[in-house]
């Protein structure tokens, strides 16, 4: 006679299982992928903890268990992520949008007049220009990545949240951007220090885009691009605002300042890291 597996019996082998491989919330990560593959939301979990579970849901559970096991990302397995509040498709071509670049976002609002032109370099999923599009309606965006294949994930974005008016993709390389003006340049960009790759949880490391993580001059090279373009490809009174790793945020403000730019400043993330360096051409 086989085992019957009830829903709370699978979910706490999932968090003992996830626990052994040394994933991070690892009771968080089993409720989410059981209702994920369930269709149902957390409180659906809850109200059917006593419910068998058939075959059927237990053959598609069993691999995506065992991958998570491997290391490979929630939200890949998932297929999509949530932030600033909308839902993003990802895949492995595509860096998986986290909770820290809502500040870069929330920096970009607060900058924003009431009409413009923008650019989001290094744009990836879309996260950062569609979270745009989604609060400056009157405003004409530009998202620019060298990945294709980055691009066609966030061409469905794009006509997911309905911003395909407001919102064109462009691919190219942040070395040399489009040769226009913007009242606002966004990004995100590789900064991760070639040293610092061994370092990184496995998650990362073994499963989302190098390209869109590594970068030489420990880590500064796209600052430093991004810098020397600002004053040929701001506005007057145009804003340039980056993400930075927590420990870069110095070496890019000195690079901002040494690049014309006036009025530069450091943003903290929630956890009270450097994350938003901002500079304005005057």
């Amino acid at each position: 006679m086989s085992e019957t597996w009830t829903l709370l019996k699978l979910l706490r082998w999932m968090t003992n299982y996830f626990t052994e491989k040394g994933i991070d919330n690892p009771r968080l990560d089993a409720e989410l992928l059981l209702a994920y593959t369930l269709k149902l939301d957390r409180l659906g979990l809850y109200l059917n903890y006593d419910r068998p579970l058939l075959a059927t849901e237990l053959e598609v559970i069993r691999p995506l268990v065992k991958r998570r096991g491997q290391r490979e990302p929630l939200q890949y397995l998932m297929g999509h992520v949530e932030f600033w509040s909308l839902e993003f498709a990802v895949t492995p071509a595509t860096l998986i949008p986290r909770a820290d670049t809502e500040i870069l976002v929330d920096e970009a609002l607060a900058k924003a007049g009431s009409g413009g032109q923008l650019l989001d370099v290094g744009t990836g999923s879309g996260a950062i220009v569609i979270s745009l599009a989604s609060e400056l309606l009157n405003w004409q965006m530009t998202g620019l990545d060298i990945s294709a294949e980055a691009l066609e994930v966030a061409q469905l974005n794009v006509e997911k949240h309905q911003v395909t008016a407001r919102v064109q993709l462009l691919q190219g390389d942040l070395a040399e951007l489009p040769c226009q003006k913007y009242d606002l340049i966004v990004s995100n960009p590789p900064y991760i220090a070639h040293q610092e790759w061994d370092k990184l949880m496995p998650e990362v490391r073994c499963f989302e885009p190098q390209i869109a993580l590594l970068a030489d001059n420990d880590g500064l090279v796209c600052y430093q691009q991004l810098a020397s373009q600002a004053s040929s490809r701001l506005k007057s009174n145009g804003w340039l605002l980056v993400e930075v790793g927590y420990t870069q945020a110095e070496a890019v403000k000195v690079l901002f300042s040494n690049a014309g730019l006036d009025d530069v400043f450091i943003r903290n993330d929630y956890s009270g890291h450097p994350r938003v360096v901002g500079g304005r051409l005057s």
